[in-house]
């Protein structure tokens, strides 16, 4: 059991770097997705009932209710709603920070200072995200006639939200790593400059 332990307590550096490869994949995959309608349409609810960015949109808050299509649907009214609803034009730029994010913590090894900065972001990302637990009733369940609904019941979409606390925890962690391999070059770099 011993032996196991020590190897276990080797594995922290692997660790840390199997989470910043995790962030990389679901920052580029995610927000590679965001160009895409479904995607798009399926991020209005948080958008549209958070105080932070529902001035992205053109219509009111509970307009979207009524114009939200199931994954796969194909619905032109639909589409020509969340078109004029700047729906698309928000989500494309939404996905191409993500993206952006996710390649800065990717440049960990030419880069350790903007890897730090990428991390920082998605940390801050994060926070923003868990904040639809507050401002979006779809992240609950809602009282349809069971008794089961509300806090803490997360519906699909809380269940999605609540997920970022993991992303949150990685981004800090590779941020912390990152910063201390930019400190660490930085210290070595001005030692050479002094010699």
């Amino acid at each position: 059991m011993t032996r196991l332990f020590n190897y276990a307590a080797k594995l922290q550096e692997t660790g840390i770097h199997i989470s910043r490869l995790a962030l990389i994949i679901v920052l580029v995959w995610i927000g590679g997705l965001k160009a895409f309608r479904y995607e798009a349409s399926g991020i209005v609810p948080f958008v549209a009932n958070s105080p932070f960015m529902n001035f992205f949109y053109t219509n009111e808050t509970p307009d979207y209710k009524t114009h939200m299509n199931k994954e796969g649907e194909y619905n032109p009214e639909n589409i020509h709603w969340h078109e004029a609803n700047n729906t698309y034009g928000f989500s494309y730029g939404l996905g191409a920070v993500i993206v952006g994010i996710g390649i800065l913590i990717a440049l960990y090894p030419v880069s350790p200072k903007l890897s730090a900065i990428g991390s920082f972001l998605a940390f801050g990302m994060s926070f923003v995200t868990l904040s639809f637990l507050i401002t979006t009733p779809e992240t609950w369940v809602p009282n349809l006639g069971d008794s089961e609904y509300g806090f803490p019941y997360l519906s699909g979409a809380g269940r999605l939200v609540i997920k970022d606390t993991v992303m949150m925890g990685a981004a800090l962690v590779t941020m912390s790593q990152a910063a201390k391999k930019y400190l660490e070059t930085k210290k070595i770099n001005n030692s050479r400059l002094i010699l």
